[in-house]
């Protein structure tokens, strides 16, 4: 999940952003998929099925597309994460996707699965529209957590018990849902006005739920913006109050997600030329 802090937009935060691939594994055992409605639609929606996949990381995103037929291309910063990528059978290319060499080739959609607030804004939607062909699609999408109140509660105690000096907020009661994203989604779409090469961007909106045991919630926690920068004591301490959360509500809880997507078409004129 996004973690922003005052006055940073999170593209900036190369560290957050970089601390991802040195629990791969992790990574991609317990982070959240989308649903097939999401991927089925963006698919559907776009010329072809030639996929870039921005920021692949662990293949989460990308093999989802190849499993609805699409010939996807992932381009992953992190070598650790595209490694990973590469041994389930996915194609990855290691780079930022603003420094990306994409050697001429073009793309019937460019999709970013829980990525596009580590991209600059402007020149990422710059560099998708120089390789999307004119009526591809750029879909960039979120997971966002929308626990029921008692468990936002819970888990807020938690995080306030176990670090109350934490430097990024966690107030599931308050950051959690789609509108949790409104200013991540207004920053995409501001971004790809800025590139001039696309129609209106809109929002699509997917609802999905999964239930979690106490191991499964526990496993995915420090995959969490910002956690695997945190000290190990302090990341036991914080595991171990939100274990009791998850035990006070009875061992097992039902997550609701609402995958945010935000999307336009490439009209086919001209990109705004910038360097880099």
């Amino acid at each position: 999940m996004p973690t922003p802090v005052e006055g940073q937009q999170p593209h900036t935060r190369r560290a957050i952003a970089e601390s991802y691939g040195s629990d791969a594994e992790r990574y991609d055992r317990t982070r959240p998929r989308y649903p097939d409605a999401l991927v089925e639609r963006i698919a559907a929606e776009s010329p072809g099925r030639d996929v870039l996949d921005v920021g692949a990381g662990t293949g989460i995103a990308g093999l989802a597309f190849r499993a609805h037929g699409c010939r996807v291309l992932g381009v992953e910063p992190d070598a650790r994460m595209a490694a990973f990528a590469r041994g389930r059978g996915l194609q990855v290319e290691v780079a930022r996707f603003e420094e990306w060499d994409p050697a001429g080739r073009t793309f019937d959609a460019v999709v970013a699965g829980t990525v596009w607030h580590w991209v600059d804004p402007v020149t990422g939607a710059d560099r998708a529209a120089r390789v999307l062909r004119p009526g591809g699609r750029l879909a960039l999408f979120w997971n966002a957590f929308q626990p029921a109140p008692e468990v936002a509660e819970a888990f807020t105690g938690a995080y306030a018990r176990a670090l109350p000096d934490l430097p990024f907020v966690m107030d599931w009661r308050r950051t959690t849902g789609p509108d949790a994203y409104a200013g991540v989604c207004a920053t995409a779409a501001d971004g790809i006005r800025q590139a001039s090469a696309f129609g209106e961007p809109e929002e699509w909106r997917f609802g999905w739920d999964r239930v979690y045991t106490r191991e499964e919630w526990l496993d995915q926690v420090p995959t969490f913006g910002g956690h695997g920068q945190l000290p190990a004591d302090q990341l036991d301490t914080l595991l171990s109050a939100v274990g009791d959360a998850v035990d006070a509500l009875g061992g097992r809880f039902s997550m609701h997600y609402t995958a945010v997507v935000v999307t336009a078409v490439r009209t086919g004129q001209g990109t705004s030329v910038r360097n880099g």
